[in-house]
C-alpha cells in the first residue's frame, strides 16, 4: 500500500498512451479525510475532453489517463467534518475537485477560474501531488465542496451530463442574463451542450433560433427541442434574414466558423458567448462597435451555480437526451464522439458494466 493511498482497490478504464485506446485499469484511491466524499460511480458523460487527453491533444496528458467528468453516484462515505451529505445520498461531480478555496474567485464560488489554479477531475496533479482520475471508474473520492446533491427522483444517468455540458452552457446564461422571458437567443451548433442550451432558453421563456451546418437535425430542433426555429448556417437567405433579430447567440461550436454574420443578427447591445473551442477568433471590429455589441468566453461554472442548475432542471423536467452505453463500448463511443455521432450524449452505465 502506497502510503495516504488506499489499495488498488478502484477499477478503471485508461488510456496509457497517445492512441487514447481505453483498457481496464486497477490503482488507488486517497483515502477518505475529514471533509471528504466518497461517492460510488453508477454513470459518467462522455465529453470531449476525454478525446482531447487520452490522446494528448494538449500536451500534457498524464498517463495512465482516467477520464470522465460528468460524474453521477451514490454516497458511501463521509468524512468527521462534512455537512450537508449522507451515506445515500445521491450526488454529482463535475470538471473540478478541487482549488485554493480562498482567492478572490474561490470565495466568490468560482472556483473553475481559481487564481491559483483549480484541480480537475482527470489529468491534473491534486493538492496532495497523485494525478486525479476521473470517472470512467467504479468510485471516486473528492472534497465536500466539490460534491453536489441531486434532486430526489432526478435519474442519475440523466444528472451526469449536466455537470460539464449542462453547466458549461448554463452558467454563462445566467452572468449575461439570457433568462430573460420574451427575449430572442440563437443556439449555435446543436451537439451535446448545444441541445442543452436550446432546452435551458425555453425553460427561460426565450424565442430559440439554431443555427446548424446540418439539415438532418432540423426536425429534432423544432419538434423534439421544440426550438422556435431552425437555420442552415450555409444558407446566405435564411442568414441575412435574420439581421439585428437576437438579443443573445450562445456559440457551442468548436469547428472553425465565421463570427461576423452572428453578430450582424444581434440587436444593437446584444451579447455573443462563446462556450466552443473553435481554433481561432476572428471578427472585423465593426461588428463589435457598430451596434455596442460584445463577445465573451466562459469555461464551465462556480460550485454554487452547478446545484442551481441541477435544482433547475429538475424544477423544470429538463433532461439531457443520452445514448447509454457499457463501458466496454468506450472506444467505439469516443470514435463517434469525434465524429459527431452522438445524439446528444453519450452515458456511461458503470455500475452495471463495470465491475
Amino acid at each position: 500500500m502506497i502510503s495516504g493511498v488506499d489499495a488498488e482497490d478502484c477499477l478503471g478504464w485508461a488510456a496509457s498512451d497517445t492512441s487514447g485506446f481505453l483498457s481496464p485499469y486497477r490503482f488507488g484511491r486517497r483515502a477518505v479525510g475529514s471533509v471528504d466524499v466518497s461517492v460510488k460511480i453508477t454513470h459518467c458523460g462522455v465529453c470531449y475532453a476525454d478525446v482531447v487527453w487520452t490522446r494528448n491533444k494538449l500536451g500534457d496528458s498524464k498517463y495512465p489517463v482516467v477520464p470522465g467528468h460528468e460524474i453521477a453516484g451514490i454516497v458511501t462515505e463521509v468524512g468527521s467534518d462534512v455537512h450537508g451529505f449522507k451515506v445515500g445520498d445521491e450526488v454529482g461531480v463535475g470538471t473540478h475537485v478541487n482549488s485554493c478555496r480562498d482567492c478572490e474567485y474561490c470565495d466568490i464560488d468560482l472556483d473553475v477560474y481559481c487564481s491559483k489554479g483549480s484541480v480537475r477531475t482527470f489529468n491534473s496533479v491534486d493538492v496532495d501531488g497523485t494525478i486525479t482520475k476521473g470517472g470512467y471508474s467504479t468510485y471516486i473520492v473528492v472534497h465536500q465542496r466539490y460534491c453536489f446533491r441531486i434532486p430526489n427522483g432526478y435519474p442519475l444517468a440523466s444528472a451526469a451530463p449536466l455537470l460539464c455540458a449542462g453547466i458549461t452552457v448554463y452558467s454563462p446564461m445566467i452572468r449575461h442574463k439570457m433568462n430573460q422571458p420574451g427575449k430572442s437567443l440563437g443556439v449555435i451548433g446543436l451537439g451535446g451542450l448545444g441541445h442543452l442550451a436550446v432546452k435551458f432558453g425555453k425553460a427561460f421563456g426565450l424565442n430559440v433560433t439554431v443555427f446548424s451546418t446540418s439539415l438532418t437535425k432540423k426536425d429534432e430542433a423544432l419538434d423534439m427541442l421544440k426550438a422556435d426555429r431552425f437555420v442552415v448556417s450555409s444558407d446566405e437567405q435564411q442568414m441575412t434574414a435574420l439581421a439585428s433579430s437576437l438579443d443573445f447567440i450562445i456559440d457551442t461550436a468548436s469547428g472553425d466558423h465565421p463570427f461576423d454574420p452572428y453578430m450582424s443578427m444581434l440587436k444593437t447591445g446584444g451579447t455573443l458567448v462563446l462556450v466552443g473551442v473553435p481554433s481561432e477568433v476572428k471578427l472585423s471590429p465593426g461588428s463589435l462597435l457598430f451596434g455596442m455589441k460584445s463577445i465573451s468566453g466562459s469555461a464551465t461554472g462556480g460550485t454554487r451555480e452547478r446545484q442551481e442548475m441541477l435544482d433547475f432542471c429538475a424544477a423544470h423536467k429538463i433532461y439531457p437526451e443520452i445514448e447509454m452505453i457499457p463501458i466496454q463500448y468506450i472506444n467505439e463511443a469516443l470514435e463517434r464522439v469525434i465524429k459527431r455521432d452522438v445524439r446528444y450524449r453519450f452515458v456511461i452505465d458503470i455500475e452495471n458494466s463495470l465491475q
